[in-house]
Formats: C-alpha cells, sequence, structure tokens
C-alpha cells in the first residue's frame, strides 16, 4: 500500500516526464535516435517471446517484422510521450496478420497482439497520421496509457497476456505458413543480436 501511495505521489511531485525516466532501466532508449528506437523494440519483442518459449521468426520480406508461432507480426514500439500518451506510429495496411504493439512506461510494460482487420478498421484511438492525401495509407493508435480504449481489452494489455494471445492466435494459422519458417532465433541468438 505505501509502495502504491508512493509512487501516486511521485507523479505529483515529478515536473515532467523526463524526471519519470531518471531511473528507469529503459532510460537509455529514451536517448537514442528515433531511427534506432523501433529497432530497439523489435529486439525487446523477439527476447521476451523467444524465452516465453515461442518461435520467432525473421521476417520473410519487408511488409512484416517476425514471424512469431507462424503469424507474421509487424512489431510497433512507444515509450511514454509527456502527454502520458502511448503512440504507435506509421502503421500500414501490408502483408502481416497482427501489430504487436509494446508500450514502455519507466518502470512497466504494456502490449497487445492486435489482429490486422481489428486496426485497419479504426476502431476508438485509430486515426490518419498524416493530414491530406499522405493520410490515407498511414494509421497511429493513440491513448493515455492508464485508459486504453476498451477494445483493446481482448488483444492483452501485460506482456504476460500478449504472449497468451499471439500463442492462443497461431494455432488457427494454416500449417503450410507455419511451414515456410526462415531462419529462426532461440533464446540465445537473439541475445547475440
Amino acid at each position: 500500500m505505501l509502495a502504491n501511495r508512493a509512487t501516486t505521489l511521485h507523479q505529483e511531485y515529478v515536473s515532467s516526464t523526463a524526471d519519470i525516466w531518471a531511473t528507469s532501466p529503459f532510460a537509455w532508449i529514451k536517448a537514442q535516435p528515433s531511427r534506432r528506437v523501433g529497432k530497439i523494440g523489435e529486439q525487446l519483442v523477439t527476447d521476451y517471446f523467444a524465452a516465453r518459449n515461442l518461435h520467432v521468426d525473421k521476417a520473410g520480406d519487408s511488409d512484416y517484422d517476425r514471424q512469431i508461432e507462424g503469424l507474421r507480426a509487424e512489431i510497433k514500439f512507444a515509450t511514454l510521450w509527456e502527454s502520458g500518451d502511448f503512440v504507435f506510429q506509421q502503421i500500414r495496411d501490408q502483408s502481416y496478420d497482427v501489430v504487436i504493439a509494446l508500450g514502455l512506461l519507466p518502470f512497466d510494460a504494456k502490449c497487445w497482439v492486435i489482429p490486422k482487420d481489428v486496426i485497419l478498421a479504426k476502431p476508438e484511438g485509430v486515426n490518419p497520421q498524416h493530414t491530406g492525401r499522405a493520410g490515407k495509407d498511414t494509421l497511429w493508435l493513440r491513448f493515455r496509457w492508464d485508459r486504453p480504449p476498451a477494445w483493446l481489452d481482448k488483444w492483452g494489455g501485460t506482456l504476460l497476456a500478449a504472449s497468451r494471445k499471439i500463442a492462443e492466435m497461431a494455432r488457427t494459422v494454416p500449417r503450410a505458413r507455419v511451414a515456410e519458417r526462415p531462419a529462426s532465433y532461440s533464446s540465445r541468438e537473439s541475445k547475440a543480436t
């Protein structure tokens, strides 16, 4: 109870999200160039799911990031914005089955495994990322980290729930697709990458 209250008080006394990240084990990620942050997110997802004994493979093409238990996964990664939002960017209609949205807080992680057709239907929080003509092909998912849209409840929320969800979803993947697996990652290989 005291730890929970201290966390609440901390949020009241800290003046910015930069202060919140100061002692976080993830603080170094916030200091990386944006082009590198996405790769870090992909590696975190790869390592976590491989450690949960899920079969993680390299992508067969550039339309998705990893193949996990036979599902083509597009990985989107976000750290907490100053506004208190998670913003998962650059969601496109490409050849993948699911979007894995990994969101980092200073001392916690949230994760959802969202079917492509669900996210492309533009439920609450999914909007065009850009205005004008360019906005038609790129979406983002944006919401307060502590108040995700209700439709996301079905697709995870915690890392454990997300790993269970992808394993459950993989049981519906046609066997021929699973047989197409490219070179795979094991927990040990993913740590070396």
